[in-house]
């Protein structure tokens, strides 16, 4: 019995074997596709963020504490409307010392005009009297305008896009309490790389993608190249006007590509299926090398100019020790 199970095992390995040796004689098995027809877009792509075409930052000229907030973010506004106002009792206050002081110099110096008509004054005290009206006048000028600096107004018609700042806050001369979009439309200012810089002109269409709205392709024409670069990062900013009323928000990220040139009927493989300039074919199970003209490459498919008639069995991924004449199976 023992010797009929031993001759079973036998014969189980012999046949693995057998099985085994008889595929690793088979040619090994290769992805194929055929050439297909489709648009191939050559495009330089960017970054960038949306902006308003016009932003003014609205900062107090003098320090002072919030005591009123008329508007908040998101709100339209007019030219002069009032937007904040910053505490001033002791600017009021400067101003009526201001004005009485301003009074009592222009009494005296009427005074200094009717002695000096009857000879009672001599012209240098004349003088003196009317540089101290003058003085008085400008201080409380001045006066008048740092209180009027105190509120804070529109400087055009627009959107309040941003507010830092609350009421009772202490807010430091020239710090930015509003950001307001002006009347202009949105932009996009996208960072191109240097070296595609040359390609990129004013006019050119834009395809427009962002994270907010996946799935969706917004349209954009390059409107302004700024003259001077990035050195660090080696890019130049690209102004892109926005077609339409595309739906964005200012501070969206965005990815753009600017196309340079698009063929509507070209000749598309595999992006695999390039290497070195050439693809594989198989033709009744051998590998035959065609080099080709490449166009636009993408991520998934490669613009193929000539070299190939469109009809060939190309090798989707070929092996890296392929050569001619090898033969190969077609996997399903």
């Amino acid at each position: 019995m023992r010797r009929i199970i031993r001759a079973l095992i036998a014969l189980i390995v012999l046949a693995g074997a057998g099985y085994a040796g008889f595929r690793a004689l088979q040619p090994p098995l290769v992805a194929t596709a055929t050439p297909t027809r489709g648009p191939a877009i050559e495009a330089v792509y960017a970054t960038g963020v949306v902006e308003p075409g016009l932003e003014i930052r609205i900062a107090p000229r003098v320090g002072g504490r919030i005591v009123e907030l008329a508007v908040d973010e998101g709100a339209r506004v007019r030219k002069g409307q009032l937007l904040a106002r910053l505490e001033a009792e002791d600017l009021v206050a400067s101003v009526a010392e201001l004005a009485a002081r301003a009074q009592y110099a222009r009494s005296q110096y009427e005074r200094s005009v009717t002695l000096r008509a009857g000879a009672l004054m001599s012209a240098a005290a004349l003088e003196q009297s009317r540089a101290d009206l003058e003085a008085a006048d400008a201080a409380l000028k001045r006066a008048r305008e740092q209180v009027g600096y105190m509120r804070l107004t529109a400087p055009s018609d627009g959107e309040i896009t941003r507010r830092d700042g609350e009421v009772g806050e202490f807010i430091p001369v020239n710090q930015v309490i509003f950001y307001m979009a002006g009347p202009a439309p949105l932009r996009i200012t996208a960072d191109v790389d240097e070296e595609d810089l040359p390609r990129v002109q004013p006019g050119l269409p834009v395809l427009i993608r962002t994270d907010a709205f996946p799935g969706r392709v917004f349209d954009g024409r390059v409107g302004e190249i700024t003259p001077r670069g990035d050195s660090v990062a080696r890019s130049f900013r690209v102004r892109i006007a926005l077609a339409g009323d595309a739906p964005l928000r200012i501070g969206m990220t965005t990815e753009t590509n600017i196309v340079l040139e698009q063929r509507d009927n070209a000749l598309l493989v595999p992006s695999s299926a390039v290497v070195d300039g050439a693809v594989w074919t198989i033709e009744a199970g051998r590998a035959a090398r065609l080099p080709v003209e490449v166009g636009v490459v993408g991520a998934q498919k490669t613009e193929i100019r000539s070299g190939i008639a469109g009809d060939e069995l190309l090798i989707v991924a070929p092996p890296g020790d392929i050569g001619p004449g090898d033969r190969f199976r077609i996997a399903d």
